[in-house]
């Protein structure tokens, strides 16, 4: 089955498109059936238009498309009654009709179906009561959309989460660790690493995104219910990440600040175990993501010995402290064991 959608995807026939073309000719048949018309075109577009990848954008976009209507239609209507379809009454009713709703801040998508359903009804409207069917056709084609995209193969962005936690997890680490060797020169780098740390954050945001968007998924879903719990317990994840990623932007600015001291390594002459320290932590960020994405007895094993090591380190760079004589390579020195400290109480949790 799974060989099966990987082959329809390849050739263009994902579940949205097939979703969509089903509740279109659904539409057509409701519409057809129930309003004993012979082309009730506006009930498949309404459905063509209102599929979208969530249940929360497809009633988003069928609210929108309705209000938008439903003005538009009150508004030809009055300007109709006065004026027939020329050229004139065409520039004045799309100009009234989309100027009120810009300067009501409706959404852009209202303002344009206004202009869109306005036209259409000035010019075949009072003919043939299509004011009123154009409303019922939208209505059913919308309707068709909404619970096509909540009852057949409903989306769960779950898996992008998870995915998203274990790459995140992965360049908070690599990030980490490139900072220990920039500490002992192994690299060279401009901006004292500011831009991998510029990355890290990009990531950061782009990782809230994909949860926020897999939230939308899950609401006013009937069939994803039971995966909520389960994507609370990710958003958990992410936020310990994003806070991972404050306490690294911390350290570097940190050891931005020790290396434009220019004596920190005679005040400090133990700097392999500054570096040392970072880099045990760091080796205890990306066991942390697979943890959240799919935990397991051997990666709580493992994390808890990375965590029992890096605290070592620690705590030997903090003994060392008592030799710095210097306040302000103290300070510095502080500041860094402390936010990695902090990682450490992040990935505990």
């Amino acid at each position: 089955m799974l060989k099966g959608a990987e082959f329809l995807a390849k050739v263009g026939l994902t579940s949205q498109i097939i979703k969509t073309a089903l509740a279109a000719a659904i539409s057509w048949f409701l519409a057809t059936s129930l309003l004993q018309d012979e082309y009730p075109f506006f009930a498949p577009l309404a459905a063509v238009l209102t599929v979208q990848v969530t249940v929360v954008d497809s009633l988003e976009k069928a609210s929108h498309r309705l209000i938008g209507i439903i003005l538009g239609v009150v508004l030809s209507m009055l300007i109709g009654h006065w004026f027939n379809i020329s050229a004139y009454s065409i520039f004045f009713v799309i100009l009234i009709g989309m100027a009120l709703t810009n300067a009501l801040r409706m959404n852009p998508q209202i303002v344009s179906q206004v202009g869109v359903s306005s036209l259409l009804v000035l010019a075949f409207g009072h003919s043939h009561g299509y004011a009123t069917g154009r409303i019922i056709e939208t209505m059913v084609g919308s309707v068709v959309a909404i619970a096509i995209n909540a009852l057949i193969v409903p989306r769960n962005a779950i898996p992008d989460v998870e995915q998203a936690i274990v790459q995140l997890s992965q360049k908070a680490a690599t990030t980490l660790h490139y900072l220990s060797l920039m500490l002992k020169d192994e690299v060279k780098t401009a901006q004292h690493g500011k831009p991998i740390v510029d990355e890290l954050v990009a990531q950061t945001e782009k990782s809230i995104q994909v949860l926020r968007l897999a939230e939308q998924s899950l609401k006013y879903n009937p069939f994803l219910v039971h995966k909520r719990t389960r994507l609370g317990r990710l958003s958990i994840g992410i936020r310990h990440m994003e806070h991972i990623t404050v306490q690294i932007r911390g350290i570097r600015r940190g050891l931005a600040d020790l290396r434009s001291a220019g004596s920190f390594k005679a005040e400090y002459p133990q700097i392999e175990g500054l570096a040392s320290a970072i880099a045990a932590t760091s080796v205890c960020i990306p066991v942390f993501g697979q943890i959240l994405a799919e935990p397991s007895v051997s990666q709580m094993t493992e994390l808890q010995n990375n965590m029992k090591q890096a605290r070592k380190m620690q705590t030997a760079c903090l003994a060392d402290l008592k030799e710095v004589t210097s306040l302000t390579v103290l300070r510095d020195m502080g500041s860094i064991l402390t936010d990695l400290s902090r990682i450490l109480a992040e990935v505990e949790r």
